[in-house]
């Protein structure tokens, strides 16, 4: 059967209350933005809780199916029919037809699960479902009932139109994007920072990016890995502007001038800096991170309490409970795990210290910083004003 409607169903927009169409036309202007790209035109409608797709003229359902998928704020997603006429011996043609078309091959069980929306329709729920139940068994005998487990749970809605639907193919969940202000992910190339971002967009939160990048100590082709990154991460999230900072000097100035096992805080200090005061000037409200307690060095509670202590925003570490086995296999769904271990240094990597601090003390990291004070308040603002800002999309 070609499936020319689908029916989008959301969870916890449902709860929002007075305020629920406003989440409901966030996630109706995502899906929108989502279905841009796949060939065919596309009408999206809603009508008392129910968000429907409708494709017009020709159009390609797998590629339709893939970028729904990607819509943060729809669960589940059910192919349909939907038809006008309510007749009920109609109604009756219908399912036959659907049932015949859908499922070749009718050894199966199922079950009728109706539901009137429109309450001065004539026939009751419990009355649809025994006839419709009654109709499938007559035209196909080989089909049986079974209302605990069945093979197919037949969907009739009965509204202004009448949907029939039995698949349902789970979204990404969460909430629209937009719907919960904007935050700066700190994107690194590695495989923790976009899972981060996602974990974050997927709450509804617009996400925006920074990258430090080292020149000559980070190749371009580092730099595009990140931009590629930015651009999976973008399939969910909406655009991102992703923001460019040459941290060379920085990092130099930092490693002339301090202790070598304090570099990785330091610089994170200073990456902290310098990303919530892009954070700031561009409308976000927070910023996110990848960190995971205890990874590496640089994220031991002594060592986040440290980071921490520069910033005024709060800071979102959605993976700080995961270990690396989990991340990666959320980096893995979501495609980005194969870009993410491409062979290219990022910022971080290179100034390494043999043996890095992993206790460090807030005091005395305090102390190092001073010999950063002639020339780092310098070097800090103009990173931030040569910094180069890359769409993606």
């Amino acid at each position: 059967m070609e499936f020319r409607s689908f029916l989008i169903k959301y969870a916890e927009i449902g709860t929002k209350g007075k305020n629920r169409y406003l989440f409901e036309d966030a996630l109706i202007k995502q899906i929108k933005r989502a279905l841009k790209e796949v060939e065919g035109h596309f009408v999206i409608t809603k009508e008392s809780g129910r968000i429907y797709v409708d494709a017009e003229g020709d159009y390609d359902y797998d590629e339709a199916l893939d970028a729904l998928k990607r819509v943060f704020g729809i669960v589940w997603i059910c192919p349909m029919v939907q038809f006008e006429d309510r007749d009920y011996e109609n109604i009756k043609k219908q399912i036959v037809a659907y049932m015949d078309q859908v499922y070749p091959d009718k050894h199966l069980t199922f079950k009728v699960n109706a539901r009137r929306g429109d309450k001065s329709y004539p026939h009751m729920s419990e009355e649809i479902n025994r006839d419709m139940g009654e109709v499938i068994l007559n035209a196909f005998p080989e089909t049986k009932v079974d209302v605990h487990h069945p093979d197919v749970m037949l969907h009739i809605e009965v509204r202004k139109k009448v949907n029939v639907y039995s698949l349902m193919i789970p979204g990404a969940g969460g909430m629209p994007v937009g719907t919960n202000g904007k935050a700066m992910l700190l994107l690194s190339g590695g495989i923790d920072s976009p899972v981060a971002g996602w974990m974050i967009a997927k709450r509804g939160v617009k996400i925006d990016a920074v990258y430090f990048h080292a020149p000559p100590y980070t190749s371009e082709r580092a730099k595009q890995k990140v931009v590629d990154l930015a651009k999976l991460v973008a399939r969910y999230s909406g655009p991102i502007a992703l923001h460019v900072v040459n941290f060379t000097d920085i990092q130099l100035y930092i490693y002339e001038k301090c202790p070598h096992e304090e570099l990785t805080i330091i610089m994170r200090r200073y990456m902290m800096r310098i990303a919530e005061r892009i954070a700031t000037e561009t409308g976000c409200i927070g910023l996110i991170t990848g960190e995971s307690i205890g990874q590496v060095a640089s994220q031991t509670m002594q060592s986040l309490l440290c980071t921490n202590e520069v910033c005024t925003l709060p800071v979102y570490r959605p993976l700080i409970g995961f270990d690396k086995q989990e991340i990666v296999d959320i980096s893995e769904k979501i495609d980005t795990y194969e870009t993410s271990v491409l062979p290219y240094e990022d910022c971080c990597t290179i100034f390494v210290a043999k043996h890095p601090v992993t206790k460090p003390s807030l005091d005395r990291i305090k102390r190092s910083e001073r010999n950063l004070q002639e020339k780092i308040d310098e070097m800090v603002e103009e990173a931030i004003q040569t910094k180069e800002t890359i769409w993606c999309d």
